[in-house]
């Protein structure tokens, strides 16, 4: 340390440096901020940029949770399950958090020391990217990366943000956000509590957190409006993401890459059958990561891109497609937005739709009779008499055949695939903005189809 202490007394970047660090804690400006990012420093020393006091989104809206499941109410239930319950404690502050969430296992840090470091240097160099802390209610620091286009007419697509929540091993600086950055989006990435520099633990009440003072400072500090924000999450990301997207519903729209409806089910694939109940109580107790519940509550734009050889959100290797969770997760939303629309048959069909490839879904479609023009008829028709509503009431008084192609039309309205693994980046060709429509009157006043967007 002494020898350390004296290279840097001699050393004029160094002093250069501290030099300019301790102006800007004394004086923050943006001019010395800019001065300072020059540089790649302990994140410690970084001054908070935004704080989750400092909004100005209004705080007395209380926040939506999805109420954790373990069934134990009386006194005599919870002390029966003491003795399980002291398992789960020690299962999840062992083993079971870093298998959940290895990025924040301090050695996978230590080792992407340099590749973190390399990827914050393209951020800056290449994409001018802008480096923040936010400090959450919890008091964890969160490291997060800001890349701003809107005022680039090379990037068209500059106005809308694009607020990137990382997989369970993935960072900002190698992550998913260089996928909206190639698109020329704006774009907000931050690393989960416990990841690279970000402080605390990924527990689900840290991980909400830090989602939450991300959305407080994309809109109070960077200046967003909530309908140009589309969240875009990767695979165990999804969590954070619509737990955002069910309590901030304004927003241009959620994109859900890779991603579960519940973690339960992938859990209990990977453990022996013999602990599935305290591989339950575990989850539901301490990583209820319920993505298909939370989703319900949102009634937004919603794109679900599927990966069909995707071999970590399938509960059997050898059938990834059949068995892939994304399934499970489209099922759920389109139940809860388009009730009137099920029946055993057309549940049936849209099963049948769901357990194949993109010529496998053309094929089941054709034979259902699908017909793209009749359905978006079908829904102008319906929205114009009751407007857009959530759950929607269409299918109330239609055939079982109509209600199927309806359904099957939607399907492919809500998810795409991408032919690839879990982990292989998305490309940008890829990435698009959640499917909504706009109808506008023809000289006819007849209401029709304006744009997909």
């Amino acid at each position: 340390m002494f020898l350390r202490g004296i290279g840097r007394f001699i050393n004029g970047d160094y002093t250069e440096f501290i030099s300019k660090l301790d102006t800007y804690k004394q004086n923050p400006s943006r001019n010395l901020k800019l001065e300072v990012s020059k540089y790649d420093f302990d994140f410690r020393e970084w001054p908070v940029d935004f704080r989750w006091n400092e909004s100005t989104v209004a705080q007395n809206k209380p926040k939506l949770y999805i109420e954790g499941r373990s069934g134990r109410n009386t006194i005599l239930d919870k002390c029966k399950s003491m003795p399980c319950d002291i398992l789960s404690f020690l299962a999840i502050h062992t083993f079971g958090r870093m298998m959940i969430y290895p990025g924040s296992v301090g050695i996978m840090n230590v080792i992407l020391w340099n590749i973190l470091t390399k990827g914050r240097s393209k951020l800056m160099e290449e994409h001018r990217a802008e480096r923040f802390k936010l400090l959450t209610e919890d008091g964890n620091e969160i490291d997060s990366v800001f890349v701003d286009r809107r005022h680039d007419r090379n990037h068209p697509n500059g106005s809308i943000l694009v607020i990137c929540c990382e997989g369970n091993s993935g960072f900002y600086e190698f992550g998913i956000t260089g996928t909206p950055i190639d698109a020329s989006y704006s774009v907000l990435g931050w690393n989960h509590p416990g990841f690279g520099h970000s402080t605390g633990t990924p527990f689900p009440s840290q991980e909400l957190k830090a989602m939450d003072v991300v959305m407080h400072f994309a809109i109070s500090k960077l200046g967003f409006k909530q309908e140009n924000i589309v969240l875009y999450a990767w695979s165990i990301g999804g969590f954070s993401a619509t737990w955002a997207a069910m309590n901030y519903p304004d927003i241009r729209g959620l994109v859900l890459d890779a991603t579960f409806d519940d973690l339960v089910a992938l859990a209990i694939a990977r453990m022996p059958s013999s602990w599935k109940p305290l591989v339950v109580r575990t989850i539901r107790d301490y990583m209820d990561l319920n993505n298909g519940a939370q989703l319900e509550k949102y009634d937004g734009p919603v794109l679900l891109i599927r990966r069909s050889k995707d071999e970590i959100i399938s509960t059997r290797a050898s059938r990834s497609l059949q068995t892939n969770r994304g399934n499970e997760l489209l099922i759920k939303l389109l139940q809860n937005r388009y009730p009137k629309l099920f029946t055993n048959e057309s549940l049936r069909a849209l099963r049948e739709w769901v357990s194949g490839d993109k010529a496998h879904q053309t094929l089941v479609s054709s034979r259902y009779g699908v017909e793209d023009a009749l359905c978006e008829i079908t829904l102008s028709s319906y929205i114009e008499e009751k407007g857009l509503e959530c759950p929607s009431h269409i299918g109330d008084d239609m055939s079982t055949e109509t209600k199927t192609q309806l359904l099957l039309y939607l399907a492919g309205k809500h998810m795409i695939d991408f032919d690839s693994t879990h982990c292989i980046p998305l490309p940008a060709s890829v990435f698009q903005l959640p499917w909504r429509i706009v109808f506008e009157r023809d000289n006819t006043d007849e209401v029709v189809p304006k744009s997909h967007i």
